[in-house]
């Protein structure tokens, strides 16, 4: 068995270094296609080092260029690599354009494709990361979902649910991973010299930073905390934007403000563990925060980790000044909301998203399953209808019984479920498919 992986940024490196780690622990066969959609080949080969992994098997080096050109630069180079190397299966972790390019080439190929962090959904489709993920999704054969609701997600779009495995998400098993690695090599803290309680903060979205009111609003809540010292670390094409609106020097001359040029992420990590508070725009930040424990304010007026804010360790406050002020006065000032907020359970699982993963794709490939082979019967009409349960049964024992039916959904007082094979359907409404007609 053969596993491609197909990394382009720093969050995909990350996410995906504790698979790649069980998967090379198994002593399965594995490549490494990094598209260097954003770093140079020496900033790459560093980033590489500091996880501990091993240096990519092809660097397609795409670099910096329009969503189009990029993609399809990405497309090329993944198809060259996919056809020559023939894995069993390739895997894409995320949102980005290196994940598009790669669902896109391997379901062209006719390869199983396996979508890391597959079924988030902001609903905002002017976020080029949502139309990603989207389009990623079409192409996926085995979807890894952090969460019932993301798994949820894929159910209304339907796909279905066999195909759909509930595992978490790696950055629970990366932030433990990496955290033994940061404590090891970082000195971050030492050299910052800070004082008293820490709020780190990170700002690079363009939804932000581009939108001079935007940017203002948030600038002046910043400006007005207190009993906090702000560390950010400033993007360069934040810190080009605030000069152009004529912000800088106010908030790098701001006494409790600390602007750092950009870190790297072992720092950061190290950072974000001692921080009493985040405030970000990343949605990678926000699971990290809920992970470490570290309450979070997202700058943002939606998430497609809404999981976060339900779970009650993050707070949306968009670039709101009265949000943001009133919201980081109330959480520091308030003892029970602020414990309440850094022991909000982690929707992302225990840690164990990797070992999931690849039990599943293992599976997978021992029952012939990863093999995409054209249709080789005539097909009916898939149909679809609502039944009311009144029998106590359970999914695994419905589907048994009526083997021409699978359930998509089931709906419980109204509530969309995820049918887990032992969830019992008394009294609960399930939508069904159905094939009618073929041979």
């Amino acid at each position: 068995m053969k596993i491609a992986f197909i990394i382009g940024t720093r969050p995909e490196i990350i996410k995906m270094s504790p698979l790649i780690d069980e998967v090379d622990k198994r002593g399965i066969d594995y490549i490494l296609i990094h598209t260097g959609q954003h770093y140079d080949h020496e900033m790459s080969d560093q980033f590489f080092q500091d996880l501990e992994l091993k240096e990519p098997d092809y660097n397609i080096g795409v670099g910096s260029d329009s969503h189009s050109k990029q993609t399809a630069i990405m497309m090329k180079g993944i198809e060259e690599v996919l056809v020559s190397e023939k894995p069993d299966i390739v895997l894409v972790q995320g949102d980005t354009n290196a994940v598009l390019a790669g669902a896109l080439a391997s379901a062209k190929l006719h390869m199983a494709v396996g979508h890391v962090e597959a079924g988030l959904r902001s609903y905002d489709k002017t976020m080029p990361e949502e139309i990603n993920r989207m389009v990623a999704d079409v192409c996926t054969n085995m979807f890894f979902v952090p969460t019932e609701d993301t798994a949820i997600n894929l159910l209304f779009e339907g796909i279905s649910p066999q195909n759909i495995f509930i595992t978490g998400n790696t950055v629970v098993d990366a932030c433990h991973r990496n955290l033994k690695i940061a404590s090891k090599t970082s000195n971050i803290m030492s050299q910052l010299e800070l004082e008293g309680d820490i709020l780190s903060l990170t700002l690079h979205r363009a939804e932000n930073v581009d939108d001079p009111q935007r940017l203002k609003n948030i600038i002046k809540a910043l400006l007005n905390i207190e009993n906090l010292t702000i560390v950010f670390p400033a993007h360069p094409r934040t810190v080009k934007t605030l000069k152009e609106f004529g912000m800088y020097d106010t908030l790098k001359n701001a006494p409790h403000i600390r602007m750092i040029k950009p870190i790297g992420y072992l720092d950061f990590l190290i950072l974000q563990s001692n921080s009493k508070l985040m405030i970000t725009d990343s949605g990678g930040i926000q699971e990290e925060a809920i992970t470490l424990n570290i309450p979070c304010l997202t700058l943002r007026y939606n998430t497609e980790r809404p999981e976060t804010v339900q779970a009650g360790g993050n707070i949306l406050v968009g670039a709101d000044t009265e949000k943001i002020t009133y919201n980081v006065a109330k959480i520091m000032g308030d003892e029970e909301l602020y414990h309440n907020m850094q022991e909000a359970p982690n929707p992302y699982g225990d840690g164990t998203t990797s070992e999931k993963i690849v039990d599943a794709i293992l599976d997978s490939y021992h029952q012939g399953k990863l093999k995409i082979k054209a249709p080789e019967e005539i097909g009916g009409r898939q149909a679809k209808k609502l039944l009311t349960m009144h029998e106590k049964i359970t999914v695994a024992e419905f589907e048994k019984n009526n083997p021409n039916y699978t359930i998509k959904i089931v709906f419980d007082e109204g509530n969309p479920l995820f049918p887990q094979p032992d969830l019992s359907l008394e009294g609960k409404i399930v939508l069904v498919s159905y094939f009618v007609g073929g041979n």
